[in-house]
């Protein structure tokens, strides 16, 4: 087929100047403030909100135990951060004045955030949560396990971090927003669930009438071995064991 020579010659076979060819080194109007209408700065301003706010909430969904050790508000800051410094950085296409002003306004809703959280406590509660209590009395609450999304296992290995033994020395223990837990201790320890060495690796002995059973789900110590836990529906018993003082003094 002849094609109709008023049409133009194909150039596909033309190499055409790829983004890099056509960047100016050192452009002031590239490198500086960029092209773009002056509008682009009121819709940097409204991104760096709608993804600040996405951010926290998710964040709030994970929970506290995927950033141990840091607030809500500061991880965001350190991620935010990651991001708006290291673009400007290597992108040729991203102007500097553009990475300036993410940076800026990320820095400035930080200290607008701690700034609410000192004279508002409710913004603090909505961004960073609450303590939840996840132990009262020697045994585990179901209820808080489930609300913060974590597994007996998790709190066991949490609290032997912590030091304890036997849930029997625990009155009350609280996962705080970030993460971490609080114990507060009895006086004198409780029977409870031996959680030292862990139960998955030990033998767990049967439990007898004269200590008592308790559960190896939660630690809800019982009378006797039949039925289900009350607190958390397992089957599965131990022998609820009293920590000696000796043992308390040595850990």
């Amino acid at each position: 087929m002849v094609g109709n020579p008023d049409e133009p010659h194909c150039v596909s076979h033309l190499h055409p100047e790829t983004a890099m060819d056509q960047i100016i080194p050192f452009d002031p109007e590239r490198m500086i403030w960029g092209s773009a209408p002056a509008l682009i700065y009121l819709e940097i301003a409204v991104r760096v909100g709608v993804i600040w706010i996405w951010t926290i909430v998710l964040l709030r969904w994970v929970g506290g135990r995927s950033i141990s050790q840091m607030s809500v508000v500061e991880f965001l800051l350190v991620i935010a951060l990651g991001s708006a410094v290291g673009d400007p950085m290597f992108q040729a296409d991203v102007p500097l004045l553009y990475g300036m002003l993410t940076i800026l306004l990320v820095v400035l809703a930080d200290k607008a955030v701690d700034h609410a959280f000192r004279y508002w406590t409710t913004a603090k509660r909505l961004v960073d949560g609450r303590p939840t209590e996840i132990l009262r009395e020697g045994h585990l609450s179901h209820a808080g396990l489930d609300k913060k999304g974590i597994g007996p296992t998790e709190v066991m290995e949490m609290l032997r971090r912590a030091g304890v033994r036997n849930l029997g020395q625990v009155e009350y223990a609280y996962m705080e927003p970030s993460g971490t837990v609080s114990t507060f201790l009895y006086d004198q320890p409780r029977p409870g669930l031996t959680i030292v060495p862990p139960l998955e690796l030990r033998r767990l002995p049967a439990p007898d009438a004269l200590s008592g059973a308790c559960c190896t789900s939660c630690g809800l110590v019982r009378a006797t071995a039949d039925g289900t836990c009350a607190e958390c529906g397992a089957t599965e018993v131990t022998r609820a064991e009293r920590l000696e003082s000796r043992e308390i003094s040595s850990a």
